[in-house]
């Protein structure tokens, strides 16, 4: 199979990945793609990430339609994207964009949270805590896997975002400005982001199931419209600086709505690619290569955007305590679930 032309990839069936080459790629790319998309954030000048974020939240979305229509609905059978959706429990439908819900809810505050305190602590900080959040939640709820790996996986995760948060402290002694607000939005953007994947996965289990296209295409809708509960909230009450209204939105300069688009493209991709490259590998490799994410937006904080030039070698220190943990914690899981 893995010898198979292009074409033949997509004969009979949406398009899934037929090799486990190409499945590493893809969830490689799902990785960098989740790691790097704030970076289009970073690049945007004074410009509100309440607005930034509305049409970020439009790129997702837009980017899920376009690959469930093409890579989705590679020939006219039940697995296409749109013989799916009409074959699908309208319950799992509903999960899926409560799901799409609250992972928006959380990724509006790591978006602050960039704001705030960078991309080398507001990823690795949020994201770990998810890791934290997700896997006890889960053996909770299905007691698979090793529990003392995991366990032992929980602990590394947790280790690490304690080396994040002392090396973000560490910066107050090199006279950069730090926040525990900062921290706080990081935990609590945390803990959602643990709580919206058991959403999707009954979709993808329970009943008439939603195949990885349709599960990217309710997702992302689920967070776009809920944009004008959490976004609009947040505009008025705003966790930094004064509140903003929609005229801002339509002043903004246009390299802040090409970056917004562009940052949801890039994360909708890796999103695509992850579900799709699950159903051949399995979720735990899928997800362990997934939530090395924070580690490639942790390399872009440190040496793209110098977040701790000057920081000291404590900070440092932490930092590599903290990639060194984040990584055990990764294995650990992966193996745990494996």
């Amino acid at each position: 199979m893995a010898r198979l032309g292009f074409a033949n990839l997509f004969h009979k069936q949406m398009f899934t990945p037929h090799s486990l080459n190409l499945a590493l790629v893809m969830m490689i790319t799902s990785a960098v793609c989740w790691g790097s998309w704030a970076n289009t954030y970073k690049g945007v000048k004074n410009y509100r990430f309440e607005l930034f974020y509305w049409d970020y939240a439009v790129g997702i979305f837009v980017i899920s339609l376009v690959l469930a229509f093409t890579m989705g609905s590679t020939a006219n059978d039940a697995s296409s994207f749109l013989n799916n959706v009409h074959s699908a429990d309208g319950s799992n439908i509903v999960s899926t964009m409560v799901g799409g819900a609250i992972f928006n809810l959380a990724n509006l505050l790591l978006v602050a949270a960039i704001d705030m305190a960078g991309l080398a602590i507001a990823f690795p900080v949020a994201i770990g805590i998810a890791l934290v959040v997700g896997v006890v939640s889960s053996y909770i709820l299905q007691p698979k896997g090793n529990g003392m790996l995991l366990a032992a996986g929980v602990v590394c995760a947790v280790i690490a975002v304690i080396m994040d948060g002392k090396a973000y402290g560490s910066l107050a002694s090199a006279g950069r400005s730090t926040s525990r607000k900062s921290i706080v939005i990081c935990i609590v953007s945390g803990v959602l982001m643990g709580l919206w994947a058991p959403f999707v996965t009954r979709s993808m289990t329970h009943g008439n199931t939603l195949g990885p296209y349709s599960v990217a295409v309710f997702l992302t809708l689920g967070a776009l419209l809920s944009c004008s509960i959490w976004n609009v909230y947040f505009m008025k009450r705003p966790l930094v600086g004064a509140p903003v209204n929609f005229s801002g939105f339509f002043s903004g300069p246009a390299s802040g709505h090409m970056l917004g688009l562009l940052g949801g493209v890039i994360w909708g991709t890796g999103m695509v690619f992850n579900l799709v490259a699950a159903n051949f590998t399995g979720v735990a490799i899928s997800y362990a290569i997934g939530q090395s994410a924070p580690m490639v937006a942790a390399l872009w904080g440190v040496l793209a955007w110098k977040e701790f030039e000057g920081a000291g070698a404590r900070a440092k220190l932490y930092l590599g305590f903290m990639f060194v943990f984040y990584c055990l914690a990764i294995v650990l899981v992966a193996k745990a679930n494996g």
